[in-house]
């Protein structure tokens, strides 16, 4: 490493799981980092500001929106102190509880299953359509990196500033991108729409919640750095240059959710929907959230930089807590006091043979850690503000991203 490198910026990442409801937890952690930010540079102080990309998925993908759309005054839309209050006063909405849950109401629920999506999605369109109007994706104000899965096609489709910045046709409004991004399949209904170049040309999208390629982005999030160092000629980027924050949306690793016991005597409907919940989303979310931590954590181990990687991530929920629509007042509320308990608990990492988490000795609390990530991030800013002045150093610069070129 040349004299003077480490001096150099990092490229700092932020990562935020799908999870319906639960963004309420990553909400309550982002409140804290962005209200310590603000401690070290003022009121005016934004996340968008600090991190080089923010990926999101589902309801990540929501308040990766709202982190980086910018509002009339070319700010973001929204502090991250909002964002609990938006989850509070909109998800009631988005998933209408019944009033009475008994026998009845329960057949109605698993008739409905089977019919068509749990909730007809006509709220969510409508304030994210109001909300965000004719914004489109080159407009955030940092990187920003939302999956979502096209069921004509079979295949990941991923919304990037980037690459709707160098193509029209992947320059899509980001209430659509919202919209499809939680789509998620059984509780909210597909999403078509079109994106038309200045020369005419219509690309066309069918697509469904991001969970299903990727619930937890963070790992597309390096990728995508990646893919840019080596369109630019240079080397990829390793995991010593990276500083990364990867939020989740909390799980239920301890209640024994499910048994093979009973699994064994399901048939299609039952792996769909049984009592309330929905296995096969459950498996697949949680399932792609834990290979990608695994991966991202060896990556950074093997480098002997564990300390650029912080994965938060509460694997105790259990019962109403860890369902993704049971919007209730009380149940809301109680998310908001798990992410608050979480900011006290001692940092953990997953242990990559049984893939729970475990005490890290010498790391202290999450609300310690993410405390230091705030100086780093302080310090990372304005070395990028002095770089961008001199614009020395081989600096290859994309919009907000700045990457040292060795």
């Amino acid at each position: 490493m040349p004299t003077g490198l480490k001096k150099r910026k990092m490229v700092t990442v932020l990562s935020i799981d799908g999870g319906g409801i639960r963004g309420i937890i990553p909400g309550t952690l982002l409140a804290f980092l962005e209200s310590k930010l603000q401690d070290l540079d003022g009121p005016s102080a934004r996340l968008a500001d600090y991190f080089d990309i923010i990926a999101g998925t589902s309801t990540g993908g929501l308040v990766t929106t709202m982190l980086t759309a910018p509002n009339k005054d070319n700010r973001p839309m929204y502090e991250a102190k909002d964002i609990n209050n938006f989850y509070l006063e909109q998800t009631p909405k988005i998933f209408p509880q019944n009033s009475q849950k008994n026998f009845l109401t329960s057949i109605q629920s698993a008739v409905g299953a089977m019919m068509g999506p749990k909730y007809d999605g006509k709220y969510l369109r409508k304030m994210t359509n109001e909300l965000l109007g004719d914004l489109t994706l080159e407009q955030t104000l940092t990187n920003v990196i939302i999956p979502t899965f096209d069921i004509k096609h079979l295949q990941p489709v991923i919304f990037s500033t980037i690459d709707a910045k160098q193509s029209s046709l992947k320059n899509a409004k980001l209430s659509d991108i919202c919209i499809s991004t939680s789509a998620a399949p059984t509780f909210l209904p597909a999403h078509y729409f079109e994106v038309k170049d200045n020369q005419g040309k219509t690309r066309t999208f069918d697509l469904v919640d991001g969970g299903v390629a990727a619930n937890n982005p963070t790992m597309m999030a390096i990728s995508h750095i990646n893919r840019e160092m080596l369109k630019n000629g240079s080397e990829p980027m390793d995991a010593t240059r990276l500083q990364v924050l990867s939020l989740g949306t909390g799980a239920a690793k301890f209640e024994g959710k499910y048994t093979a016991a009973a699994a064994s005597k399901w048939g299609l409907i039952n792996w769909m929907f049984n009592n309330g919940s929905t296995p096969l989303v459950d498996i697949f979310s949680d399932a792609s959230s834990d290979m990608v931590d695994i991966h991202v954590s060896t990556l950074f181990q093997s480098l002997n930089a564990k300390d650029n990687y912080l994965r938060i991530q509460d694997d105790n929920l259990s019962g109403e807590e860890s369902s993704v629509d049971i919007a209730t007042e009380k149940n809301l509320k109680r998310l908001v006091e798990i992410g608050k308990e979480l900011l006290k608990k001692p940092v953990s990492r997953v242990n990559l043979d049984t893939g729970r988490y475990e005490k890290s000795e010498g790391e202290g609390t999450y609300e310690e850690a993410l405390v230091d990530f705030a100086k780093r991030l302080a310090e990372g800013r304005k070395l990028r503000q002095t770089n961008e002045s001199s614009h020395k150093d081989g600096v290859l610069d994309y919009r907000n991203v700045m990457i040292f070129v060795e």
